[in-house]
């Protein structure tokens, strides 16, 4: 496998140089400053592709080339945005870039409700908690018919949770969910914005009559729209999971488990319509055994995440160790590496740990974190590698 690094562009503290040093190979990133639905033009894209290659590195994966709203839900600027992203496609595919990430996630990409859960060995990782998760849809966004989606257990944890919570842990609720894991990723809500909870339910809203099943008619669509244009011009086209692999706030999510991932990839049957393989979201639902998975999908997979989780039996879950968890990520490892060598992988979400605390990266994306990830996870690879070799 390919060892491969998140970084965030030019502006980025962790740095190229920095990344050289650690052991990667190759680098994940995007034209973080074009707006979504925007064109990627030839000149931008060689650019930052050449800057890359200066520090001995490559440009290995675009994650990601952002699908609009519009898109997902049907709305009226979809064509145009359609022709923009195929344009964009053609452009990558010309500058010699062949994969490409992305995700069909409703209005919010992956959903923490603490960015900071302390550990006894004094790191602190992302965490999933469903009754603060619950407590923000009930209580702060206050969506109607939401009550229903809950269990009995559930909404006596919220009326518990309402006698206690402090207005400064609602306003944190605000941020980790909306705001700080969303604004780098996707752009819809980002950090400075007025009253966003205002803006989400504005987003929300959208979607209003988008079923599961509309949702996937929608993305067949989109499908169909680009995949000639990547077969064309020789790009991979791979869909991220779903984080966590579950409806969240009424919105329909399609990328959750096995019947989706087939679903997916029958919907539009070439080996350009791939998976982006994320061994820490599929690991977030109980319902995956996620070494099954790598063996049904590892052929029409053309990048993996490597993270795993810890789920309770409540529905909470928590980054795990990249050697422990529901990840499996030894078996993961040494089944990509017998079914589809060679793929690029790049370490996902790390711990905070020594001198990241304090320092202003993204949530989930600290420089020790993940160089201790990758650390682990290059000795899997070193060990799988021996196996197969002897």
């Amino acid at each position: 496998m390919e060892k491969t690094w998140r970084w965030f562009g030019k502006k980025d503290t962790i740095t190229l140089t920095m990344l050289r040093q650690i052991g990667v190979e190759g680098i994940v990133t995007a034209l973080h400053d074009v707006p979504n639905g925007e064109v990627w033009t030839l000149d931008a894209i060689n650019d930052l592709k050449q800057y890359i290659e200066s520090f001995g590195l490559r440009w290995s994966v675009v994650e990601s080339l952002p699908v609009s709203e519009s898109i997902k839900y049907g709305g009226k600027e979809r064509e145009q945005l359609l022709k923009n992203y195929r344009t964009s496609l053609e452009n990558l595919g010309k500058a010699g870039l062949k994969t490409v990430c992305y995700n069909f996630m409703p209005v919010i990409d992956w959903v923490r409700t603490d960015l900071y859960k302390k550990h006894e060995d004094g790191t602190m990782t992302l965490y999933f908690d469903k009754v603060r998760f619950a407590y923000f849809d009930l209580k702060i966004l206050k969506r109607e018919g939401a009550d229903k989606e809950y269990s009995a257990k559930e909404l006596g944890a919220v009326q518990e949770l309402d006698t206690r919570i402090t207005e400064a842990e609602k306003e944190e609720l605000i941020q980790t969910i909306i705001v700080k894991t969303q604004g780098f990723i996707n752009g819809n809500i980002k950090e400075g914005d007025q009253q966003p909870v205002e803006l989400f339910k504005y987003l929300l809203k959208l979607y209003d009559g988008i079923d599961s099943n509309q949702l996937r008619e929608n993305m067949k669509y989109f499908l169909e729209s680009v995949i000639p244009t990547a077969e064309e011009y020789g790009v991979n086209l791979c869909v991220h999971p779903d984080d966590p692999p579950f409806a969240v706030f009424g919105l329909p999510r399609i990328v959750g488990g096995a019947d989706d991932i087939e679903w997916l990839l029958n919907a539009v049957d070439s080996p350009n319509n791939g998976l982006t393989f994320c061994a820490g979201s599929l690991s977030a639902s109980l319902s995956n055994n996620v070494p099954e998975l790598a063996k049904n999908f590892a052929k029409r997979t053309h990048f993996v995440h490597l993270r795993s989780t810890d789920v309770d039996e409540n529905g909470n879950f928590v980054e795990a160790s990249h050697l422990e968890g529901r990840g499996h990520l030894i078996e993961v490892v040494r089944i990509f590496e017998k079914e589809n060598p060679n793929l690029p992988m790049r370490i996902d979400h790390g711990k905070l740990m020594l001198d990241d605390v304090d320092k202003t990266y993204h949530p989930g994306y600290s420089f020790l974190g993940r160089m201790f990830a990758l650390a682990q996870v290059s000795g899997i690879i070193a060990t799988v590698k021996n196996e197969l070799n002897h």
